[in-house]
């Protein structure tokens, strides 16, 4: 791959899952990273659901390049091996859909208690989730986000190194920069490890951005790996004002200085705008 390729999670743009991939045609958006199937998480379909999904995408030729699950999303001291069941789930489907990647995080503190003391019940639970996706022949990546686990870079670095590579990175500068991270020296201390980009903007102050109007340091790092590496996948998550689901990521308060009428408009500003850097680099 000598060249970024465009996906999205085009959930943002609309819950119906036949408008996103009509969207992403018209953006000439050649994949999509799979979340939400008209308001439900790719990771819940049945298998008739799972039969629409595949004759819409092939119906509007759209590809899968990976699985936004939510595996790893959850309390440590959760009900784990139910979440076992659910990753086999999602490698099946991921599998099923010709996804070669599936995005993953790495656990919640119980209430009250710091995650940083749970490391070895971390890093058992992702071995056995690791395990379940080498038999399906898809890889596991895990992204960078608030008060999992893998926060931190130092943090990540230490999750990627210890599984020698089984474990990929989803690289989301975003997420870095809104948790007061320099994203440009995260990506040094990751780059080896990235499988793929998440791209959204923000400010450190707290506000989720267009893409190249915050601090993520977006083009300087998709430059750098594009001369180090060559390219990769970058899926678009602006996450802007109007997507309805990013209130619950979060417990802190977004004042974002950009309108938007529409989840549609916020999502096409977000695409014109990461074209524009991605024709740059």
């Amino acid at each position: 791959m000598n060249k970024y390729i465009l996906s999205a999670f085009a959930d943002e743009y609309s819950p119906d899952f036949e408008k996103q991939l009509i969207a992403l045609g018209v953006f000439d958006i050649s994949h999509i990273e799979l979340r939400f199937v008209d308001g439900k998480n790719i990771s819940d379909l049945d298998d008739g659901e799972l039969e629409r999904v595949e004759f819409l995408l092939e119906k509007y030729k759209i590809r899968v390049n990976s699985i936004g699950s939510p595996l790893g999303k959850i309390t440590i001291d959760g009900d784990i091996a139910a979440h076992l069941e659910r990753t086999e789930r999602v490698c099946r489907i991921a599998e099923r859909l010709g996804a070669k990647c599936v995005r993953v995080f790495s656990f919640y503190p119980p209430e009250g208690k710091n995650i940083a003391d749970y490391k070895g019940k971390v890093l058992d639970a992702l071995e056995k989730m690791l395990n379940i996706a080498g038999k399906y022949g898809v890889k596991l990546c895990h992204e960078n986000e608030a008060r999992i686990y893998g926060e931190s870079p130092e943090n990540c670095l230490e999750l990627l190194s210890h599984f020698g590579g089984r474990l990929g990175c989803v690289f989301d500068m975003g997420n870095f920069a809104l948790e007061g991270y320099d994203p440009m020296a995260a990506y040094e201390m990751l780059c080896p490890y990235i499988e793929y980009f998440h791209v959204k903007d923000a400010l450190g102050a707290g506000a989720i951005v267009p893409p190249g109007l915050g601090e993520a340091k977006i083009e300087d790092i998709l430059g750098r790996f594009a001369a180090e590496k060559g390219g990769a996948f970058v899926t678009l998550e602006p996450h802007l004002e109007t997507f309805s689901g990013f209130n619950a990521l979060t417990d802190r308060s977004f004042e974002n200085p950009y309108k938007y009428q529409t989840p549609e408009a916020a999502f096409v500003d977000a695409v014109n705008k990461i074209k524009e850097i991605l024709e740059r680099i």
